[in-house]
This record gives C-alpha cells, sequence and structure tokens, in this order.
C-alpha cells in the first residue's frame, strides 16, 4: 500500500476504519468516557487513521473532564457549568463529520495527554 494513504491498513479495509473513526466520536456522545476508552484499546495500532481518530477522541474526553472538575470546584465555575456540554457536543459532531470526510481532524483547546 502508498505511504500516504490514510487508510493503509493490514487489519481493516478502507471503509471499515472511516466507519469506525466516524463512531469513535458519535458513540462518546452518548458514552462519554467509556467508549473513547474502549475504542482506544481495541483500534490503537490497526491503521494511522483509525488510530489518529481514538486517541483524539480519547484525549477530548479527558480534557472535558478535567473542564468539568475545575469548575465545580470553583464557585464562579458553577455559573458557567453550562458552557462544556455544548462546545463538547459541537465538537464532536464536528469530529465525526471529518472522519466522514476522511480527514485527520485534532480537536482544538485539548491537551494532548495520550500519544501513542
Amino acid at each position: 500500500m502508498s505511504d500516504n494513504n490514510p487508510y493503509a491498513s493490514k487489519d481493516l479495509t478502507p471503509g471499515n476504519e472511516k466507519i469506525l473513526a466516524i463512531a469513535s466520536h458519535l458513540l462518546a456522545i452518548p458514552f462519554e468516557f467509556l467508549a473513547p476508552v474502549i475504542g482506544y484499546f481495541v483500534f490503537r495500532g490497526k491503521g494511522p487513521f483509525i488510530t489518529h481518530h481514538v486517541r483524539e477522541s480519547l484525549n477530548f474526553g479527558i480534557t472535558m473532564l478535567l473542564v468539568m472538575v475545575v469548575l465545580l470546584i470553583s464557585i464562579v465555575g458553577w455559573l458557567l457549568l453550562w458552557v462544556p456540554p455544548i462546545y463538547w457536543f459541537i465538537m464532536r459532531v464536528i469530529a465525526a463529520i471529518k472522519a466522514a470526510q476522511g480527514e485527520f481532524f485534532r480537536y482544538p483547546l485539548t491537551l494532548r495527554l495520550v500519544n501513542q
């Protein structure tokens, strides 16, 4: 396979890899944190495209969890608790759309804690 092919995978077809990348973002909406963790451990290393998307989904989930904890701890943060869920939902949908278009999407304002 070609080195510049984003779907270059031994285990998955390009279509399956794309569908799993979309699912890694959309399944995180009803199953936040559980779906990205499972997806990361099951699909990392299966291909560069799916590995990138499950890593990004997990990093975004961790970042949003940390943001919510910080807002819950601070008194002023209680006034802003409505902002992260809206941002979180919009970014999950955008990431799924970008995955469907075959793009390597990176969530903005996200800590990159999981690199491998």
